[in-house]
């Protein structure tokens, strides 16, 4: 069963969510944080997707301080409006308030795991370091991550990256790998997106993968 839910961060903003409930008693919980293009339907059916896998998932809208409802396509004009709101439009401080209220939300079905994609690859990373009731996380190819090396995760962290992505060089993948030894870093050959069967640079083989090890990573760590 999945609903349109609002939440509340810690400085009163109320944002909205998307939430899917498992068939049974949950497993534990999954927050997962969308691309720039917002909690489209590709973000969604994500959430579906922990949900059949018997986990409470719920997806914060991050968009929401900036403007409501917003859902973006891939190519052109929606892909420069992406990056404008999430890196320029957005306040950092004010989005992991934000992404903090989901984990807060989540933690009432079980101990909580956090995934992102691109944009929301990085607010895992960040969000696996700097926030409360974090029990384990997944980052896919969260562009700026390498940037973010002198913080360390308090939680169980893995990453996936593609040596395709142009966003993101091999050498800060290795710089990753080389400032965290702890965290398990997976490469795919694969592009940027690859976990997206709404893009282009979908790669079936590596998404499946990727995401083998991040249900076994939850499975272990949310128990």
């Amino acid at each position: 069963m999945s609903a349109h839910i609002t939440l509340t961060a810690a400085d009163g903003f109320s944002l909205t969510a998307y939430q899917a409930e498992p068939k049974g008693t949950p497993k534990g919980a999954v927050v997962v944080i969308q691309e720039i293009f917002g909690v489209n339907a590709h973000i969604r059916e994500v959430v579906d997707g922990y949900a059949a896998d018997g986990y409470f998932a719920v997806a914060p809208a991050l968009f929401d301080r900036v403007e409501p409802g917003i859902e973006l396509g891939y190519e052109g004009a929606d892909m420069t409006r992406g990056v404008q709101l999430a890196f320029e439009k957005l306040q950092m401080p004010q989005t992991l308030s934000d992404v903090q209220a989901a984990i807060t939300y989540a933690a009432q079905q079980g101990k909580v795991g956090v995934v992102g994609y691109c944009f929301g690859g990085l607010l895992t990373w960040l969000s696996a370091c700097q926030l409360e009731g974090v029990a384990a996380a997944s980052s896919y190819y969260g562009g700026g991550v390498a940037g973010q090396m002198s913080m360390s995760p308090s939680c169980p962290t893995i990453m996936h990256f593609g040596d395709k992505d142009a966003h993101i060089p091999m050498s800060d993948v290795e710089q990753v790998k080389a400032a965290q030894p702890d965290v398990d870093v997976y490469v795919y050959s694969a592009d940027h997106g690859f976990n997206c069967d709404h893009r282009a640079s979908y790669d079936a083989a590596s998404a499946a993968s990727a995401r083998e090890r991040t249900l076994g990573h939850f499975s272990k760590h949310l128990a």
